[in-house]
């Protein structure tokens, strides 16, 4: 029996499964040189599925001896131009070409080929993808878990928590083992081969992103990584622009923004806001577009998600000019090229919507600084939302205008300025200005307004009456009492009564946020059945304090942490049925 296999099989694994599985034993196997020209030029340019090929070779080799199987090797070896036309099946047709002379069975995993081989009077045994359990990795995962980190000889580690409240968790006791794991990459590579909503998005030689569903996997192989290693991100929940409880005045603001910045350092929930956006502005009937490699945001079907065109986004970029798209989501600028895209698509009058890592917004604006022209920072960027912790944090507006800057007095030193302003009250923070040859911020003192501080010294003592322990801000012509989380109804009044006689006695009005001291965090709860209750598990050093409960972001209940951090319920109460099956589910949250 004679065996001629394409690169399809030996990517896929499938010669030395079938010799492992004594389904392959007492045959000569025929390498066509052209394959391995393949897999090598392939694996030349950092490809994985080079390297795969070529393992695949090695692993058969080395089973050869045992299970009584001939390698050999024959064939022509393809020229420059046959494996640049790879694409086109000028590979496969040497490789037909070899089993057809040999007269032996190509083995093969393409349809295609095998259809080919058919039509040409080749034997042909076609092995299609087998049905793979891509359940593996997923059950790393919970409903609360934003990303899995395993590597081999290390305990599964996931980070549990939303935006802010994120805490690192072994998953088990054992460590992962090297087969363990390229299972479960094996696994998603199959799924990228069979099914569309799979993709490698990044291929080099160490190093691949597959984009998996809401799944964004790096996989990492020495001698990049010193071990095997995968990391598996996932968002934990869909937001939408409501979600962010923005003012009317902001959001409308916001939207009419045609150059937005979103920053903020990795994990913060900038991705998450982008997404919000970009569905509501397709809502609004706007055709939106993005940019991205990988390719993980969430977002609806109205809204294309294009990766770079040949690998370059300036490509992308005048191919996007000819759709004519209302706003473009570009999600991640990191490289200068990528900063001029974003410039240059906005000039050209595409609404653009940047996603940045910046510890803060002024550091958004200054990696611009230098990428492109000082005055031109404004007409690009006029709007930069800064997320912390899954919240907007701050929004800063700039503008463009020539004046002598603050803290000159010289009508001489007039020049353009970049004023950078807050979205809300409108007061001036920063300049940006030439000074000399260098690009130069400045702060803007703000002097305290001594009407200002009569109104802060005012609020303050008509509403110490209310809460000893309000903090009080005087902002865009509004009062801000900060109060405890518990003494917020107190403040408001029924229906509002309370704030209502407030803001009649202050003449402004009167904003109630909580305390940030005061607001009740996620805690880690474990529960089980006794009885005819269920018990659910906090920290013992709750004893006493209000617990709410919620199914995903469904409020459920509000009830006390007993004696040993023990929430008790009734197993056959409404409550107690959605709780007992929200906790089997892991979607229960406990919040004190």
């Amino acid at each position: 029996m004679k065996i001629v296999p394409d690169t399809s099989v030996l990517v896929q694994g499938k010669l030395s499964e079938l010799i492992v599985t004594q389904k392959l034993t007492d045959a000569t196997i025929i390498f066509p040189r052209a394959v391995i020209d393949e897999l090598q030029a392939q694996a030349s340019r950092g490809r994985e599925v080079g390297f795969q090929g070529l393992e695949e070779i090695k692993k058969v080799r080395s089973l050869a001896g045992s299970h009584r199987l001939t390698l050999e090797f024959t064939g022509e070896r393809p020229t420059l131009e046959e494996i640049q036309l790879a694409k086109k099946g000028r590979i496969d047709a040497l490789i037909r070409d070899v089993a057809r002379k040999e007269n032996a069975t190509l083995l093969t995993g393409d349809y295609v080929q095998a259809l080919v081989g058919e039509v040409e009077g080749v034997a042909v045994h076609h092995i299609p993808p087998a049905k793979r359990d891509h359940s593996r990795l997923e059950a790393f995962f919970s409903p609360q878990t934003q990303s899995v980190h395993l590597k081999v000889g290390v305990v599964p580690m996931a980070k549990v928590g939303k935006p802010g409240a994120v805490e690192l968790v072994p998953l088990r006791k054992k460590a992962l083992e090297e087969e363990e794991l390229k299972t479960i990459i094996d696994d998603v590579l199959s799924k990228a081969r069979t099914e569309e909503d799979t993709m490698i998005e990044i291929g080099r030689h160490g190093a691949m992103v597959v984009q998996m569903g809401l799944y964004r996997i790096a996989i990492c192989r020495p001698p990049f990584a010193d071990r095997l290693e995968v990391t598996a991100v996932r968002p934990i929940a869909k937001v939408s622009l409501q979600d962010y409880q923005l003012h009317a005045d902001l959001e409308k603001g916001l939207l009419q923004s045609k150059g937005m910045l979103i920053a903020g350092p990795p994990g913060a929930g900038k991705s998450s806001f982008a997404a919000a956006v970009a569905d509501f502005l397709s809502g609004k009937g706007k055709i939106v577009k993005t940019f991205e490699q990988p390719r993980d945001l969430q977002v609806g079907p109205d809204v294309t998600q294009y990766a770079p065109l040949e690998g370059d986004w300036a490509k992308t970029s005048d191919l996007l000019l000819l759709v004519r798209p209302d706003y473009t989501i570009f999600d991640e600028v990191r490289k200068t090229p990528d900063f001029k895209v974003f410039a240059d698509m906005r000039l050209a009058g595409v609404g653009m919507i940047g996603v940045i890592h910046a510890t803060d917004p002024l550091s958004a604006i200054q990696r611009f600084i230098g990428r492109i022209e000082l005055g031109t920072i404004p007409h690009v960027i006029n709007t930069v939302v800064f997320i912390s912790a899954g919240k907007i944090a701050t929004v800063y507006e700039l503008s463009l205008t020539v004046k002598v800057p603050s803290g000159m007095q010289d009508a001489d030193l007039s020049r353009p300025v970049v004023e950078v302003r807050d979205f809300g009250t409108k007061a001036l923070l920063f300049e940006i200005y030439s000074f000399g040859q260098e690009n130069i911020i400045v702060p803007v003192q703000q002097e305290a307004s001594p009407l200002a501080a009569l109104a802060k010294e005012r609020a303050q003592q008509v509403l110490r009456k209310y809460d000893p322990a309000v903090e009080v801000d005087i902002a865009g012509g509004r009062v801000i009492a900060r109060v405890p989380n518990d003494s917020i109804g107190r403040l408001i009044g029924k229906n509002g009564a309370t704030v209502g006689e407030l803001e009649r006695l202050l003449g402004m009005p009167v904003s109630v946020e909580p305390l940030d001291s005061t607001l009740k965090r996620e805690v880690v709860w474990s529960f089980e059945e006794r009885g005819q209750n269920v018990l659910v598990y906090v920290d013992r050093s709750l004893l006493g304090k209000e617990a709410d409960l919620y199914v995903g972001q469904d409020y459920l209940m509000t009830v006390f942490v007993g004696k040993g951090g023990q929430i008790r319920i009734r197993k056959r109460s409404p409550a107690g049925k959605r709780v007992l099956a929200a906790a089997a589910g892991k979607a229960l949250r406990a919040l004190v």
